[in-house]
């Protein structure tokens, strides 16, 4: 993988309060993402189209990358990538829908697990001005 910041990015703007409200926390891929996405990177999730502006939501950190098939996909996997689905092919026709192809329960796919990162506003203390140095 090359240096520099990735971004795992959702078109679906749908998405969003899925995703502030840690409902989403994976996303399934077709094909082996496994070289392009690690454990311990730190990515944004964002939100947009192809060639136009996207919505960083937010910074994240891979938690988990698996490669498998389709057949494979796990109740856990499918709610934790769409919390309105359950069944296996509610995501192979999601799948079909945003890939614009058939899916077989033979392609590979990518489960991507991922963390928001929080950042913390440090504590303010004493009135602003610059600390005297007695």
């Amino acid at each position: 993988m090359a240096g520099g910041l990735l971004a795992l990015n959702f078109f679906s703007p749908a998405f969003i309060d899925q995703l502030k409200r840690g409902r989403k926390t994976a996303t399934i891929r077709l094909g082996d993402k496994s070289r392009k996405y690690e454990r311990g990177q730190v990515v944004w999730i964002t939100v947009g189209y192809q060639h136009s502006p996207r919505e960083k939501i937010f910074a994240a950190v891979i938690d988990d990358v698996e490669v498998k098939r389709v057949r494979e996909l796990s109740p856990r996997d499918i709610e934790h990538d769409n919390p309105e689905f359950r069944r296996l092919d509610e995501t192979v026709g999601f799948l079909r829908q945003i890939y614009g192809r058939e899916v077989e329960h033979d392609d590979t796919v990518t489960v991507i697990r991922f963390s928001q990162v929080v950042e913390s506003v440090a504590p303010q203390f004493g009135n602003g001005e610059t600390p005297s140095q007695n």
